[in-house]
C-alpha cells in the first residue's frame, strides 16, 4: 500500500455487534469498511445500544424468515441485489449503506430489541442516517423510534429504558426521546 493511500484502522470494540448487510463488492468495500462504518455505526449512541449483551444474529440463531419480518416492519424491502433497503438512490453513491440490523436488549429486560439503520447522504441528508428501534409484540416485530438521524443513548429514562437523543450535523436543536410507558415519545424538540 502506498504511504498516502493508508486508511484509518478501525478501534477494537468491546461489544459485540450484530450485523447482517450484504458487502459492497470489490475496492468500494474497503473504501466503506475503512472510511464509512466508524463515522456512521461505530458512534457512541450506537455502541451504547449495542451494549454487553448485544449479540450477532448469526449466534443468536435469527432464521431468514425472522430478519425479513424485522426489516419489513421497519419499512426495508429486500432490492434485487440480495440487501434490505429503504432508500432508493439511483445510482447508488458511496454514502449507501443498506440496511444493517442489530439486536440488544435495550431496557435489561431479557427480551431482544432491534436497530435497523441504513445511510445515505442522498436521501437522508447531512445526518446521513436513517433508525428504526424494534421491538416484539404479540403481533410481530413493531416500531418503538424511528428517525433520520443518529441515534445517542443517554442515561435516565423510565421504566428501564434509556432515553434516547437523536442528533448529526444539521440537526439543529437535539431532539430527546423518553420512554412513557407504552412507547418513546418526543420530549425536548
Amino acid at each position: 500500500m502506498k504511504p498516502w493511500l493508508k486508511l484509518p484502522s478501525r478501534r477494537a470494540v468491546t461489544a459485540p455487534v450484530t450485523t447482517t448487510a450484504t458487502p459492497v463488492a470489490g475496492a468500494a468495500q474497503a473504501l466503506l469498511s475503512a472510511i464509512m462504518i466508524p463515522v456512521l455505526v461505530a458512534t457512541p449512541g450506537f455502541l451504547a445500544a449495542t451494549s454487553a449483551q448485544g449479540q450477532s444474529a448469526l449466534a443468536a440463531g435469527l432464521s431468514a424468515s425472522e430478519e425479513a419480518a424485522m426489516f419489513a416492519a421497519a419499512g426495508f424491502s429486500m432490492a434485487g441485489n440480495g440487501q434490505y433497503q429503504r432508500c432508493r438512490e439511483e445510482p447508488v453513491t458511496l454514502s449507501y449503506q443498506p440496511g444493517l440490523l442489530t439486536l440488544t436488549d435495550l431496557n435489561g429486560d431479557g427480551l431482544t430489541e432491534a436497530w435497523i439503520t441504513e445511510s445515505s447522504l442522498f436521501c437522508y441528508g447531512n445526518t446521513g442516517q436513517y433508525f428504526v428501534l424494534l421491538t416484539k409484540g404479540p403481533e410481530g416485530w413493531q416500531p418503538l423510534l424511528e428517525a433520520v438521524g443518529i441515534a445517542v443513548i443517554r442515561d435516565g429514562g423510565y421504566q428501564g429504558w434509556p432515553d434516547i437523543e437523536v442528533g448529526g450535523p444539521g440537526v439543529g436543536d437535539v431532539p430527546l426521546y423518553r420512554w412513557n410507558g407504552s412507547g418513546y415519545r418526543l420530549v425536548t424538540p
